[in-house]
């Protein structure tokens, strides 16, 4: 094997492993990686230890399996982020965004929070201003609810152990278990909510965009002030957001579909 081809080998190794780590929803062992991926124990181990020591992949909090990393999480932002997809992306939230006549935006988990990747505003005087890159909780918002729902029940118990469930609202729900239910009833739904429970006199829901799998992979949402738009009147712009949301989650597959086929 010439040079070219053997880096080009080592390369989609690399990447196989990455996606194989992204396409779970727990920490995966090094030993399982080795078994999904197939490739010699030795080298997996090897290419692991070195995605790793590069921030790509991490140890997840009190255990041994591996998630993405920092610089993993990052390259997902940019790819969703990078201008040809954007301009595509935008103008998918800004149809919605028209035909609800409120904000929309669009926003990925990150390191406990979730941070907003694109928005349109509302052509509204009173409206609430949250640029790109803002991080906001969890516990509280309709996005970050709708993806803690997404977790199977083992994650799920342990990313909410990790957070802090403080109270921005006479409305946020801060008790564990009361939560916990309340994603519950989301996960069935498919629908996140938020009843003034981020900022009072604001109200919100959110649908997932999945990857080619199903998987979550963003959330879509929309969010008034109370004066404009209640929580039920809210709740029947959800068919406008699942379309724009299949869109997205299409657009999501496609790149993906290019990547294999380039690889």
């Amino acid at each position: 094997m010439d040079k070219p081809q053997a880096a080009k080998s080592r390369s989609a190794r690399v990447l196989q492993l990455l996606e194989l780590v992204a396409r779970m929803d727990r920490p995966a062992s090094v030993q399982e990686i080795t078994e999904l991926s197939g490739l010699p124990k030795a080298t997996a181990y090897r290419i692991c230890a070195a995605l790793e020591n590069d921030g790509y992949l991490r140890k997840e909090f009190g255990g041994r399996g591996l998630v993405a990393g920092p610089r993993l999480l990052s390259l997902a932002r940019n790819l969703i982020g990078g201008s040809g997809l954007a301009t595509v992306r935008h103008a998918v939230l800004s149809a919605a965004a028209k035909r609800i006549g409120e904000t929309c935006n669009l926003s990925m988990p990150q390191d406990g929070e979730m941070v907003y990747l694109d928005r349109v505003e509302a052509e509204w005087p009173l409206r609430l201003q949250l640029p790109v890159g803002t991080k906001v909780p969890l516990h509280c918002t309709a996005a970050g609810k709708l993806y803690l729902s997404s977790l199977s029940p083992a994650p799920r118990a342990a990313l909410l152990r990790s957070l802090k469930l403080d109270r921005h609202t006479p409305n946020s729900v801060t008790d564990p278990e009361a939560l916990n239910t309340a994603l519950d009833d989301i996960r069935k739904n498919g629908v996140g909510i938020d009843n003034e429970e981020f900022l009072e006199g604001m109200v919100a829901v959110a649908v997932p965009v999945t990857d080619g799998g199903g998987r979550f992979f963003a959330a879509l949402a929309v969010h008034a002030p109370v004066m404009r738009m209640s929580l039920e009147e809210a709740m029947q712009h959800v068919p406008v957001l699942r379309e724009a949301a299949a869109e997205l989650s299409t657009l999501a597959a496609d790149v993906r579909a290019a990547e294999a086929a380039e690889s």
